[in-house]
């Protein structure tokens, strides 16, 4: 078995002394070299400096010692009667007074000065440390990591046994471990809820408790109390030299990252007010918008039902077709305008639901040119499809919407035939939707995507503007890309880039 290595208190303190006495026979050394060639007086200056040597390296008790030890080498050594400790000469005596007066005043102004360069290191660290953590606090923005940071800090300081209790929802969620003896569960209940009522530290030398092995610090920012942080302490701790800055400091810390926290609950608490605020106001407008929309179509059927219900013995074949293909196409309308609505509740979801399959894209887009030719009947769409195109995964029904929501747009604003061409490579399928129209007008290319956005648009034209949002939100809920630009020989060119999903194995590659 490994014996353990000795403690180094020890070690360090020999090594003191020895340090000590060389310098104090260095400076004995030196004088009996000038005995002959100067003053007592001067001598006596050989061990001041080497006094205020021992007092600045070392610490108060050793100057002290080589004070002492200085004068009575002096005395014996270099001062008559020599060999004896006596004194004949009243300005000896001054010198001797002088050499032991001057030496412990020496010695105390080092160590005065020592503890405060001391006191300064460690204020300048612990300053530090805190501007630290409050900017890696401004950067984060979950709870778990801002309470993992200010406990690695307080760490730092006072080692293991640290443990933060957090409050949310009346409930204490702790972080950490306390590595230290602490007090009893029931105890140390009641002190944290002392601790986080009265906002006051709890705890060996705070005048609360303290009777307790453990710090409790308040987490507090302002008048809010938001848990507290233990620290593990043993009640002699209060007594050690620097401990109330010890623990002002980690109280500081303790402040520090209850501003942090609360700053994060108020902004998700603003957050969700903003979401709730946005999303009634989104559906507001929707109901205006679909609202407005629905109610010329459906005053059209029930003008053209009613005329044809009260006027059908006064209406020729050729009204009466007129009026039905009215009726079919308000309905027609309606039945758009009621799928994008329908669409767009569905993808505008933070977390929307797809049912995911593998397509055929010319399935999908035969469906979609077979829909718009009905509803548009004089128009002409062509669709350019390789034989080797790959398989999509994607909902059928939301990807056909977004193909038929942009066909059905350039159409809308183009006089021309519209085509849809499709290619792929190794990492994506584009395709693209290409009209004769007189394109996007320049700044609008993302803006003709925002919601109930329809730009400058003939007033024949109807729609609620939901049409390009909804595609928009449903290529990114498939991962894909949708944009537009301007086509070369005039129009534009609304491309969809997906990402190339591997098709899974057909029963012929399986059986290979």
């Amino acid at each position: 078995m490994k014996r353990p290595a000795p403690p180094a208190q020890p070690l360090r303190r020999v090594r003191a002394w020895g340090g000590m006495l060389l310098v104090w026979g260095a400076a004995t050394g030196i004088a009996h070299l000038l005995n002959h060639h100067v003053s007592v007086t001067v001598l006596a200056m050989v061990y001041l400096a080497a006094v205020m040597l021992v007092a600045y390296v070392t610490n108060r008790w050793l100057s002290i010692a080589c004070a002492f030890l200085s004068v009575a080498a002096l005395n014996i050594l270099f001062v008559q009667p020599r060999g004896a400790f006596r004194v004949d000469s009243t300005e000896h005596a001054i010198t001797l007074v002088a050499l032991l007066f001057v030496s412990l005043l020496a010695t105390n102004l080092s160590s005065r000065l020592r503890a405060s360069t001391r006191r300064a290191v460690s204020r300048e660290r612990r300053a530090r440390t805190l501007q630290h953590l409050a900017a890696s606090m401004a950067l984060l923005e979950d709870e778990a990591p801002m309470v993992d940071a200010a406990v690695k800090a307080l760490e730092a300081d006072f080692g293991q046994g640290i443990l933060a209790l957090m409050s949310r929802e009346g409930d204490l969620v702790m972080h950490g471990a306390m590595q230290a003896p602490a007090a009893p569960a029931e105890r140390r209940d009641d002190a944290i809820a002392h601790c986080v009522k009265s906002g006051h530290a709890m705890g060996p030398g705070t005048g609360r408790w303290d009777a307790l092995a453990t710090w409790y610090l308040p987490l507090r920012a302002g008048e809010s109390r938001i848990g507290a942080i233990a620290i593990a302490a043993p009640p002699q701790t209060a007594l050690l030299p620097g401990a109330e800055e010890r623990r002002e400091h980690a109280q500081a810390i303790a402040d520090l990252t209850a501003g942090a926290l609360l700053r994060t609950r108020h902004a998700a608490e603003a957050a969700r007010a903003r979401d709730q605020a946005q999303s009634q106001q989104l559906r507001s407008t929707l109901l205006a918008s679909v609202s407005h929309d629905l109610r010329t179509p459906l005053a059209a059927i029930l003008a053209a039902a009613t005329s044809m219900q009260r006027q059908a013995d006064r209406l020729d074949a050729e009204s009466q077709q007129r009026l039905l293909a009215l009726i079919e196409s308000e309905a027609r309308h309606l039945t758009a305008v009621t799928d994008n609505t329908l669409h767009w509740l569905r993808v505008s979801g933070d977390h929307p639901v797809l049912k995911m399959d593998w397509e055929a894209l010319e399935e999908i887009a035969g469906t979609c040119i077979a829909r718009l030719r009905a509803r548009h009947p004089h128009r002409h769409v062509t669709a350019t499809l390789p034989a080797d195109l790959p398989l999509i995964r994607v909902d059928a029904v939301l990807f056909a919407q977004l193909i038929t929501n942009l066909l059905d747009n350039a159409l809308k604003y183009s006089a021309d035939d519209v085509e849809l061409t499709a290619y792929a490579d190794d990492e994506t399928i584009t395709i693209d939707i290409l009209d004769r129209g007189r394109g996007i007008p320049p700044g609008d290319e993302i803006r003709i995507f925002e919601t109930f956005y329809r730009g400058a648009v003939p007033p024949a034209q109807r729609g609620a503007g939901l049409g390009l949002a909804i595609s928009q939100a449903v290529a990114s809920a498939h991962n894909a890309r949708l944009s537009v630009g301007p086509r070369e020989g005039g129009g534009s060119r609304f491309s969809i880039f997906m990402p190339l999903v591997p098709s899974p194995p057909t029963p012929a590659d399986e059986g290979m």
